[in-house]
């Protein structure tokens, strides 16, 4: 029971995984595991996930939430309120059922309810409890509420090193932290079930928004941490290494160039800028000249560059076997064939009878069909369903939406 047969991935098939989450980090990680084949049963409270909710000032009806849906495709939807003493029972009573409790609750609000990770694996000692926050379970601050751009963005201090030096703090896109979070939380989770192999028994583990975010950029943090001191992010006209860098075309489209170390393909890049005379250039003529000269040979980049068209900029550097992207923007990316490839997409049900694209999971398994993925479940769709599958009679089931409908 419950395994979707539309769901052609099956490495995760028989897993049973109940997503007690809302807003990003914790649906996302269920919704990975749900692609992947396991039996995802999302929980709600009676008002629904916060995220359900984000497009409702629209002044047009998008249909599908394409925020939510990504995040919770393919999962069957149950709505029980745990501030009630019913509400609190069927929840236990399904992680009793379950491979992988997944929360983001608060864990003073899970002891509160008995839903602790101690209740509930006493109960089901192969039980993994996946706990996600935004600042750690210890510490002085691990009781805080955290989000993506509080926790991940700005004190890990991601934002200000992803900004250049003297630049004013900036917003960044949203789920970013969150999502990144969803993968050290999948991450876990699988580790967990491959102890559990060996010794019968699960655990807990947890993540946090903030603990990811140092991971993030841990290259540079472990400069900081073994030295006191790191480098800064520069603005494009004062870099560190005038070739790795950004530059614009004569047609006003964006690429980057990333080196093979600090100088390799230094003579091709030239070339490719038709600027060959650059290379004995008393100011460039070692990497060590180069770096005390980074302004003005990024200036002489930027106009070369700015000459040539990028078509044959792309063409030249791809001759050149560099390594180099156009910078694309989010309409770039729908259109580019290769991130198609890549398997970055998903076709998701529409709830209409058709479908859209949505990303998917970022993990190909060759062999295994890329199907379309079912619609996330309508709030508390699938309620008596799954209340049945765990023992529960039709008058309990009755009873308990009796007592959701009388509150």
């Amino acid at each position: 029971m419950g395994q979707n047969p539309e769901i052609p991935n099956v490495l995760l098939q028989g897993l049973k995984v109940v997503d007690f989450t809302a807003y990003i980090a914790g649906p996302g990680a269920a919704a990975i595991l749900g692609d992947w084949g396991a039996d995802v049963i999302k929980v709600e409270r009676r008002e629904g996930d916060t995220m359900r909710h984000v497009f409702a000032d629209l002044k047009n009806d998008i249909g599908a939430n394409p925020t939510f849906e990504l995040d919770n495709r393919g999962k069957r939807g149950i709505v029980l309120d745990i501030t009630k003493p019913a509400g609190r029972d069927a929840l236990a009573r399904l992680a009793e059922t379950a491979d992988v409790f997944l929360t983001n609750t608060r864990p003073v609000s899970l002891r509160k309810y008995g839903l602790d990770e101690a209740t509930l694996r006493k109960a089901n000692p192969r039980l993994v409890y996946a706990v996600i926050t935004g600042y750690g379970l210890e510490g002085p601050d691990a009781h805080l509420p955290g989000f993506d751009v509080t926790a991940f963005w700005a004190r890990s201090g991601i934002g200000y090193m992803t900004a250049p030096k003297g630049a004013e703090p900036f917003m960044r896109t949203s789920g970013m932290g969150d999502h990144s979070t969803s993968l050290a939380t999948v991450s876990a989770i699988l580790a967990a079930l491959y102890e559990r192999e060996r010794t019968g028994v699960g655990r807990m583990v947890q993540t946090s928004l903030l603990a990811t975010g140092v991971y993030l950029w841990g290259s540079d943090l472990a400069v900081q941490l073994k030295l006191g001191r790191v480098a800064s992010i520069r603005p494009r006209e004062n870099p560190i290494n005038a070739v790795a860098n950004h530059f614009r075309s004569a047609d006003g489209r964006w690429f980057v160039h990333n080196p093979r170390g600090g100088s390799g393909g230094w003579e091709k890049f030239m070339g490719v800028a038709g600027r060959p005379d650059l290379v004995t250039d008393p100011r460039f003529a070692t990497g060590k000249e180069r770096r005390a000269n980074a302004r003005d040979l990024a200036a002489e980049l930027e106009t070369a560059f700015a000459e040539l068209p990028f078509d044959e900029i792309a063409r030249r550097l791809d001759a050149a076997d560099l390594v180099w992207a156009p910078f694309q923007t989010p309409a770039d990316v729908d259109a580019d064939p290769q991130v198609a490839a890549a398997g970055a997409f998903v076709e998701v049900d529409d709830g209409q009878g058709g479908t859209y694209r949505s990303p998917a999971s970022p993990a190909v398994f060759p062999g295994e069909p890329q199907a379309p993925r079912p619609r996330a479940p309508r709030l508390g769709e699938h309620t008596r369903e799954v209340l049945a599958e765990i023992g529960y009679s039709e008058g309990e089931i009755e009873a308990i939406f009796a007592a959701d409908a009388a509150a």
